[in-house]
Order: C-alpha cells, then sequence, then structure tokens
C-alpha cells in the first residue's frame, strides 16, 4: 500500500520551518560519503542562516563544494518533513552578517533572551564562526500527517 500523503504549500512551509526543530545539514566531502550534522537554524525571507566553526568539515566542503542539503523533520507524531536544496555562501565578515543574526538563532532554541545572550557569550569566545546563509534551489515538502 503507498503512502498517503500531500504537498505542501509555501505558506505551509513558511510556518513549518518557523519553528524551532532541528535541521540535518549534508555537504559533500570530497571523497566518501556526505557528512550530515544537526542544526540550529533561521529561516527568514526564504533563506536558511546557520552559524557553523571556520576550522570545521563543514567550512572546508563548503568551500569546496557550496551545493547543500538541509533537512527539516516534524519529529514524531508530526509526519511532516521538508528538504531544502540549494547553494550555502560563506560569510566570514561579521560586518557583513545581518544584525544580531548569531543571537536570533540562538534565541530560537532556548527559553529565555538572557539565556540565548548568555550561550552566544560562552561560544563567541571559544572559536572562530562563520555565517551560511543557504539560497534554496529546489524545495521538497510533504505532509504524511
Amino acid at each position: 500500500m503507498a503512502a498517503e500523503y500531500s504537498e505542501m504549500t509555501q505558506p505551509q512551509i513558511d510556518e513549518f520551518l518557523q519553528a524551532p526543530r532541528h535541521g540535518i545539514l549534508a555537504t559533500n566531502r570530497i571523497n566518501g560519503p556526505p557528512q550530515v550534522t544537526a542544526m540550529w537554524y533561521l529561516y527568514e525571507d526564504e533563506k536558511i542562516y546557520l552559524e557553523i566553526y571556520a576550522d570545521s568539515a563543514k567550512y572546508f566542503s563548503i568551500g569546496r563544494d557550496p551545493r547543500v542539503s538541509l533537512c527539516v523533520d516534524g519529529g514524531h507524531p508530526d509526519a511532516r518533513a521538508v528538504t531544502i536544496y540549494g547553494t550555502a555562501e560563506l560569510i566570514r565578515d561579521s560586518a557583513a552578517w545581518p544584525d544580531d543574526i548569531f543571537f536570533r538563532i540562538t534565541r530560537r532554541y532556548v527559553e529565555s533572551d538572557e539565556e540565548a545572550k548568555e550561550l552566544n557569550n560562552e561560544v563567541a569566545t571559544d572559536a572562530d564562526y562563520v555565517l551560511v546563509v543557504v539560497t534554496p534551489s529546489k524545495v521538497f515538502a510533504r505532509d504524511y500527517n
């Protein structure tokens, strides 16, 4: 028996991606299988914003091949999923980042502004971060509920 589903509309996709779900980012390794990582993200203006370490495998993979995929799952029992295929841009220069972008990413996943500020302050001293902006070229969105 074939699974029943419906395609999600753009307003449904927009609403779905606003919830603080984890995105599973896939980048293309130079040899072997893709690298897949659970990520916090921000969805604004039909773009995905992520933060990564400048010395991470993701950073080097995107720098070599900017094609990425991001899958956001509703989590049980929500049987919806949105998969975004697109091109990632690495932005190292913090002057070029949208205002408070890292705070806005973090704030989606914590309980308060204070907690988001504290977490961002802790990690800001630990590593060199890069903003990743994913521009979708194809979106595959299904609702199996």
